[in-house]
């Protein structure tokens, strides 16, 4: 089994979003794959010097809507959220659920982001097996969850530099 692919991608570089406050939101459906994922969000945010709060709900599909109404509700008081980051998995079974919910909490999160011009991670693993998620939420392979951390802060530095124009 290959390990995992070597990237030329700059989501290696440290962030330059350091004190940002991100909200984490995780689905529990599959509780240690959800702690996998989640552990690898929350080293790479504590490498970033990052706050953050999580927040649990059921599923996938929930996670967008989640993740609106914690931005809503830290607007009003005066504490927004830099970002978030969305933490999940989907395991593909018999039926065309999986299509549904894989397409649908990514659109979900990509409609929120550009629409709220708001940083999202999207840390939900699609996947075929439960070995396949293992090993792509465990920090030691392929830590999704601290990529999908990674993600929003690179949209955050972004965001930040052009702001300071």
């Amino acid at each position: 089994m290959a390990g995992p692919r070597q990237s030329k991608r700059a989501d290696n570089k440290k962030s330059t979003a350091k004190g940002s406050r991100i909200l984490i939101v995780e689905a529990r459906y599959y509780d240690e794959i959800a702690d996998a994922l989640l552990a690898g969000a929350k080293k790479a945010l504590a490498e970033a010097g990052a706050q953050f709060d999580v927040i649990s709900v059921p599923g996938a599909l929930e996670i967008p809507t989640a993740i609106a109404i914690a931005i809503d509700a830290a607007q009003r008081k005066r504490k927004p959220y830099d970002g978030a980051v969305g933490l999940g998995c989907v395991i593909r079974g018999e039926t065309i659920h999986f299509d549904i919910v894989s397409d649908l909490s990514a659109q979900g999160l990509m409609e929120l982001s550009v629409e709220r011009r708001l940083p999202i991670g999207n840390g939900i693993i699609t996947v075929e097996t439960e070995a396949q998620a293992y090993a792509r939420a465990r920090v030691e392979d392929q830590d999704k969850g601290g990529g999908a951390v990674r993600a929003a802060l690179a949209l955050i530095d972004i965001k930040q530099k052009l702001e300071k124009r």
